[in-house]
């Protein structure tokens, strides 16, 4: 089973975007992308295994290695530039993934860090220690997962072990010393995210040496959802890529 869903391919786009979901996530969160970027993009959406079609696979339990094994899987489509986008836990995947593309000489042209704190500001959160219901209750706080939906026992014995398995898999990442990125980093979170505010948000400056922007839009943990076309434009105007 292949690493990445393109609900779009564009054989003759200038740039690829690797989109990373937030824990508990899958690549439909970003299937809707696809279709409203620019034709000078293709959006490449990595599916982490132990869910929706990868639901036999087992499950990666360690940040590290999951970022490792994203990088060679994005090999064969190193053959134009490529950005990267990551929200919550994927945006601490990127970034891990940007610095095994840099060591490797495939550096991304950018990456963009959406509603995480920098990887050596992660805090002391244990959601994974939580029970079934706590653990629903917080997916509720963040706005990621219908809670309603989540009071089904069949759809719960489903979705729970994943959703553990990657609040486990980031609460125990724990950041290596090393060269700061070359590439330039941008940090976008909701004003009213309870995850992250704006001050920490700006230590993602710590991790490039390259330019840093932070932009603040209106919402909370998934601002992205109901603010798609803002983040969409703020990608494409820093990547100077068309926006039709």
């Amino acid at each position: 089973m292949t690493w990445f869903r393109c609900p779009e391919t564009r054989p003759w786009a200038s740039m690829r975007l690797f989109c990373l979901p937030h824990a508990g996530g899958s690549a439909v969160f970003y299937r809707s992308w696809a279709k409203e970027a620019s034709p000078a993009v293709e959006v490449q959406s990595v599916q982490y295994p132990g869910r929706a079609d990868r639901m036999a696979d087992a499950f990666v339990t360690d940040a590290h290695q999951l970022a490792r094994l994203i990088a060679g899987a994005m090999a064969p489509l190193m053959d134009r530039p490529a950005a990267l986008f990551g929200h919550s836990m994927g945006a601490v995947l990127a970034y891990e993934v940007a610095r095994l593309l840099e060591e490797r000489g495939t550096a991304p042209v950018h990456v963009f860090a959406s509603g995480a704190r920098p990887p050596d500001d992660r805090g002391d959160e244990r959601i994974r220690d939580k029970d079934d219901d706590g653990l629903v209750a917080e997916l509720a706080r963040l706005g990621g997962t219908d809670a309603e939906l989540l009071a089904d026992p069949e759809l719960r014995e489903l979705v729970l072990p994943y959703v553990r398995n990657d609040f486990t898999l980031v609460e125990e990442y724990a950041h290596r010393p090393g060269p700061p990125l070359t590439a330039p980093v941008t940090a976008i979170i909701g004003d009213a995210d309870p995850h992250v505010d704006e001050e920490q948000a700006r230590g993602w400056a710590r991790a490039t040496r390259g330019r840093f922007a932070l932009r603040v839009l209106p919402g909370g943990h998934f601002y992205l959802a109901d603010q798609r076309p803002a983040v969409l434009a703020e990608v494409l105007r820093t990547l100077e890529v068309p926006a039709v």
